[in-house]
């Protein structure tokens, strides 16, 4: 199966307006003339999961439900002006009522969280579900609209995960034989078919999600569990740039990235893919390329294993977190005492917070890292009650967080064989008079990360872009 099928993706933005949706189902058209056997994975229409997920915590927190028929109101107008323009009359009324029984599904939910006054993990699942289980139907009838034979499928019946809702961790084996047993008699008869992304479902069948932006995720498990030969991600840019190109509008597409390359670039907050896209992909050895829905003869990029050739381009692109701050440790009474930083991080875990940076001073008498800001009083609150007998005798001296930073990260596949990489990174952002509060390098030998103060991030990553252009990176 493997050497003829394509796993294609559309994100928010590529099915999220009758334009773009429209643009889809030419790419789909196109494609499937192109490939024996097609399989589209599709996200929620731009905005619709943010909209769901905030009105049902709007009900958790306010105990009332008035609020629900505006949203419903949004839902129904967001999908029935695509459904208008794209579906004839035959198509439209019966994806339309299942639509509907979808929005009824969220006001359903929603007024019993009201009632209950809490959001669970699991009612929540149910709840950001609904998108991508109303785009796949509206996304599906317009293929059939144009003549292809397409199939919906809720990924609920493909991938099987475990119970931890909102981020869910797939089973690749029990995955596997379910996907192939639904997927592989609809290709061999040559269906499409156009699967929701982002959920799944536990062997009871009670639908969790992959955690936000796992829809990239999902066509990337479909694609290593059927195998697929490629995977294609439809997104709103001409593949992976050498920068936002919010912040920096001379950036550019780069043709090739490798894999360990790309995964620090998600990791670190380049939204072209989902961090937890690359890995499937590798182990499967399949090709990954990422696509422009809306300038689709463009090349893109693609993903491969190494670039054996850097050709000197030792920086290839910079990317930034913002809304992070620095957590810092500190104390002379550290110096030499074990666990200190494994009760740190059991602390940090308990609050279910994700740490994207780490370094120690040598002497070990201070440990910093970085959190989101939202979560940084729960942290604090937690790491001084892990460290309570220290604090009181002085052992740990404070435990505190910065004011907002932002991690700039610079990657580049060549930087280990380049000498003075660092120190241009590091010239450059004095020349602009921007301070450095801490660096990590080492942990990975493509990437150096940094911390600057947020309202030095886009100076920061401007600085740093020169001189990826400097060193030709394309």
């Amino acid at each position: 199966m493997s050497q003829d099928t394509l796993i294609i993706k559309f994100g928010g933005t590529s099915v999220g307006s009758v334009e773009a949706m429209g643009k889809a189902v030419q790419i789909i058209s196109r494609l499937s003339r192109e490939w024996p056997h097609l399989v589209v994975v599709t996200s929620a229409l731009s905005g619709i999961t943010d909209l769901l997920l905030r009105e049902a915590n709007r009900a958790a927190k306010t105990g009332e439900a008035s609020h629900l028929e505006a949203a419903e109101a949004e839902l129904r107008t967001r999908h029935q002006s695509i459904a208008e323009a794209l579906l004839p009359d035959d198509l439209r009324a019966p994806v339309m009522e299942e639509i509907q029984q979808l929005i009824g599904n969220f006001s359903q939910l929603s007024r019993a969280i009201a009632v209950l006054g809490e959001a669970t993990p699991r009612a929540l699942d149910a709840i950001a579900s609904l998108g991508e289980r109303m785009s796949v139907r509206l996304l599906s009838a317009a293929c059939r609209a144009q003549g292809l034979a397409t199939h919906a499928i809720e990924a609920s019946q493909l991938i099987l995960t475990d119970d931890r809702f909102q981020n869910a961790h797939p089973d690749f084996t029990a995955t596997t034989g379910r996907a192939r047993a639904v997927l592989w008699p609809l290709l061999q008869a040559g269906r499409i078919p156009v699967v929701t992304g982002f959920i799944g479902a536990t062997p009871q069948g009670v639908v969790t999600t992959l955690g936000r932006g796992g829809s990239d995720y999902s066509a990337a498990i479909l694609g290593a569990v059927l195998p697929a030969q490629e995977v294609w991600i439809y997104t709103d840019v001409d593949g992976v740039m050498t920068a936002d190109p919010r912040l920096v509008p001379e950036a550019r597409t780069l043709a090739e990235i490798s894999y360990r390359e790309l995964s620090e670039l998600a990791y670190y907050g380049a939204k072209v893919v989902h961090p937890k896209t690359v890995r499937p992909v590798i182990e499967a050895g399949i090709g990954l390329r990422i696509c422009n829905t809306f300038n689709p003869d463009h090349p893109g990029t693609r993903v491969v294993p190494e670039r054996v050739e850097t050709n000197g381009q030792a920086l290839r692109a910079v990317t930034a977190i913002r809304g992070q701050r620095l957590v810092t440790i500190e104390g002379r009474g550290m110096l030499g005492v074990p666990g200190v930083a494994a009760r740190a991080f059991g602390a940090v875990a308990s609050t279910g917070t994700s740490v994207p940076f780490i370094t120690q001073a040598s002497s070990e008498q201070s440990i910093c890292f970085s959190i989101p800001s939202t979560a940084h009083e729960e942290v604090i609150r937690a790491l001084q009650q892990a460290f309570t007998l220290e604090l009181n005798r002085g052992d740990i001296d404070r435990v505190w967080a910065s004011e907002e930073i932002a991690i700039i990260t610079v990657v580049g596949q060549g930087m280990r064989e380049t000498p003075g990489v660092a120190g241009k990174i590091f010239s450059a952002l004095g020349n602009e008079n921007i301070n450095v509060w801490a660096i990590a390098h080492g942990s990975s030998d493509v990437s150096i990360s940094l911390v600057v103060a947020q309202e030095d991030t886009e100076r920061a990553v401007r600085a740093i872009h020169r001189l990826i252009v400097d060193h030709g990176a394309a």
